[in-house]
C-alpha cells in the first residue's frame, strides 16, 4: 500500500498541518525564512526521518538478537552546497547506544544502521512526478 501525506498551508508564515490520517504534526519555516517557526522545516522533516529509521533498527536488530542495550540516540547534520552540476548535501550521522554489548555487537548495529531502509531509499532511484492540481 502506497505511503499517502496530506499537507494543508495556513495564511500564517508557512505552517502546515501535516497528516497521515491517523498522526498530525505541524510543519513550518524559520523566521529567517520569513515563516513562524513553530514546527520542523521541511529538511529538518527529512533529516528527522531518516534518524528515526537508523535508531528503529538498531533496537530491531537488538531485540532479534536478544542483545541488552538501553537508551539509543542519533544526531543527524546536514550542509547543502550549491555547484554547477547542483546541489551537493552531505549528512552526518552519530549514534549511541548504551548497553553491556560488545564492540563487535556495537559494529553490527551500527552497520544495519547505515543499511536502513530510509538510508537506502534515499541513496536510490527516484522518480518525482510533476505536481497537478489536487480535485476538491
Amino acid at each position: 500500500m502506497a505511503t499517502v501525506i496530506k499537507i494543508k498551508n495556513l495564511p500564517e508564515g508557512y505552517q502546515s498541518i501535516i497528516t497521515n490520517g491517523t498522526h498530525t504534526i505541524v510543519g513550518d519555516e524559520p523566521v529567517k525564512s520569513k515563516g513562524t517557526d513553530l514546527g520542523l522545516s521541511p529538511s529538518e522533516l527529512v533529516l528527522s526521518g531518516l534518524a528515526m529509521c537508523k535508531v528503529a533498527t538498531v533496537r530491531f536488530i537488538a531485540r532479534k538478537n536478544n542483545w541488552g542495550i538501553g537508551e539509543v540516540r542519533a544526531e543527524l547534520s546536514q550542509e547543502v552546497k550549491r555547484d554547477s552540476s547542483g546541489l551537493k548535501t552531505n549528512i552526518k550521522v552519530a549514534i549511541y547506544i548504551e548497553g553491556d554489548i560488545s564492540q563487535e555487537q556495537k559494529d553490527e548495529l551500527l552497520k544495519e544502521a547505515n543499511a536502513c531502509y530510509i538510508h537506502r531509499q534515499i541513496m536510490g532511484e527516484w522518480n518525482i512526478e510533476h505536481a497537478t492540481e489536487l480535485q476538491q
